[in-house]
């Protein structure tokens, strides 16, 4: 039963979410709203619209529903999951099942931790400008040659000794 629920909801789900079926409702109060001087705007044709539209309405609030609370369960498994398998914190798997307390208490720590990370990530920024500005300021230091000239050949193909 479950399973054909499902099926019937996602179907008319995408297919009352389509431009066909707006364009479809559209045209029919467009119809209804010609027809309103044939009918000489009773109260029948009245009530012909707002029945309509009524069970309508009525019946697609528990589609929608439906397909909302599948969707909702299904991305709270993929994000259970992603956490499960990272390095996140295993607390954060189910949290959708705390009350509004709980939720906001863990709110309240994962801004503090954020808080902590840009602190810290201002710190480390702070660090490696000074650190720049430090080696900005120093001279640079070129090797002295005391010739311009080059090596002989055999003082290239010389082989140099280990340094101790």
């Amino acid at each position: 039963m479950d399973k054909h629920f499902a099926k019937f909801a996602n179907a008319t789900a995408k297919a009352t979410g389509s431009p066909a079926a707006f364009l479809l409702c559209v045209a029919a109060v467009v119809i209804w709203a010609a027809t309103g001087p044939v009918f000489k705007f009773s109260e029948t044709w009245q009530l012909v619209i707002n029945t309509g539209t009524t069970i309508v309405t009525f019946l697609m609030v528990f589609l929608i529903q439906n397909t909302q609370n599948r969707d909702g369960t299904a991305i709270q498994t993929k994000l259970d999951e992603l956490i499960r398998t990272s390095d996140a914190e295993d607390e954060f798997m189910g949290i959708e099942k705390l009350t509004d307390r709980e939720l906001e208490l863990l709110h309240r720590k994962c801004k503090r931790a954020a808080s902590n990370s840009a602190r810290l990530l201002k710190q480390a920024e702070a660090e490696r400008h000074s650190r720049h500005a430090k080696a900005a300021a120093k001279p640079a230091l070129a090797p002295a040659r005391t010739s311009s000239a080059k090596p002989s050949a055999a003082a290239r193909t010389r082989p140099r000794r280990a340094q101790a």
